[in-house]
């Protein structure tokens, strides 16, 4: 498995972007009102993921045994998380720049911008967050497992 490339966040958040985009343009007179704090779950999710990063990496750092499985867990829910944040927040941009034009002729226009605010800043927090997971989980290079060296004799 690898790491997460920017380019794969890249393309998952411009496809993101383009279907809700359209999504928008087609639908939004019929969909009910964002909900203000609808993008907090990924802010959560975000907090919960940075939280086992640093936990992971405390124990990577003081030897302190892992279960390979539980590394490779972690590993996988960040590589889902980034992406589902990346595809989140292009939805959520797409939200803002079709909102943001309208919004002083779309009396629930200026409303949703603030949603679509807050689901901007969550989602980026998600994928942050998730990034920084995946890197914690990485094995450490030969010279920071070499730095105290067991005596032998």
């Amino acid at each position: 498995m690898h790491f997460t490339r920017p380019r794969e966040l890249a393309v998952a958040g411009l496809l993101g972007l383009v279907l809700a985009y359209l999504l928008f343009q087609v639908a939004y007179g019929s969909i009910p009102a964002l909900p203000l704090f609808a993008g907090i779950t990924l802010l959560v999710l975000a907090l919960c993921e940075a939280v086992l990063a640093f936990i992971i990496r405390a124990r990577i750092k003081s030897n302190r045994v892992l279960s390979a499985i539980s590394v490779a867990r972690s590993v996988a829910l960040a590589k889902a998380s980034s992406l589902a944040g990346s595809v989140m927040t292009g939805v959520w941009l797409a939200a803002f720049a079709y909102l943001f034009p309208r919004r002083d002729e779309l009396l629930a226009a200026s409303g949703d911008l603030r949603s679509a605010t807050v689901g901007i800043v969550s989602s980026v927090a998600l994928v942050a967050a998730a990034l920084w997971l995946e890197h914690c989980c990485r094995t450490p290079e030969g010279g920071d497992r070499d730095s105290h060296p067991e005596p032998t004799g």
